[in-house]
């Protein structure tokens, strides 16, 4: 990651936040300098490479439990079916131990299926600390530029110029140094700007 920063320092030397070429500027952001930059972190997680890697990994996980779940239900429904249709020929302390073992199983399945749920959930947040993690040092070289001594989520902010928003920066910046395999092209909807509900 050192080297990441140190290979994206150039980069930051000549881009002002926003994604602004110096020159290119508006008046009021020329020569900026700002003690205090926004960032909306959930965007830039979500529309960087490495956000977006993670996210599919998450989504692929998450569709295969799904199927899962679904040809588990079909068996246990298909098993209950067979279960009911032999009771009638079945001495009843017999069926009661058949019927107690299903109902084990259902719950036994029921609960695997709930760990796995809630173990991709942890690596959702998992994912998001991560990238945290590799934005930092990108964010603490942005802040050293502008002389800014902190960083505000842009969700918290009410009101706050355009020109202060690292948003864009951040995920350039953060795309440049990863791998090729780890970016996949984005479609539309990836890049959607996400907007609270």
């Amino acid at each position: 990651m050192r080297g990441l920063c140190l290979s994206l320092s150039l980069m930051i030397a000549g881009i002002t936040p926003g994604g602004l070429v110096a020159q290119d500027a508006p008046p009021e952001a020329r020569s900026f300098q700002s003690s205090v930059l926004v960032i909306d972190f959930e965007r830039a997680f979500l529309q960087s490479a490495f956000g977006r890697a993670l996210n599919a990994e998450i989504e692929a996980a998450g569709a295969e439990i799904a199927a899962e779940n679904r040809r588990i239900e079909e068996q246990l429904a298909e098993e209950e079916q067979r279960l009911t249709d032999q009771r009638a020929s079945m001495d009843p302390a017999q069926f009661r131990l058949l019927a107690d073992a299903f109902d084990a199983k259902v719950q036994r399945l029921r609960a695997e299926q709930d760990a796995k749920a809630e173990a991709l959930g942890t690596r959702g947040d998992d994912s998001r600390r991560d990238f945290l993690q590799a934005a930092r040092p990108v964010i603490e070289q942005i802040m050293r530029a502008t002389n800014a001594v902190v960083v505000l989520e842009r969700r918290n902010v009410l009101i706050a110029a355009d020109y202060v928003d690292i948003t864009d920066n951040t995920i350039a910046l953060i795309d440049a140094g990863q791998p090729e395999e780890a970016a996949p092209t984005p479609d539309a909807d990836s890049e959607a700007v996400p907007t609270d509900p």
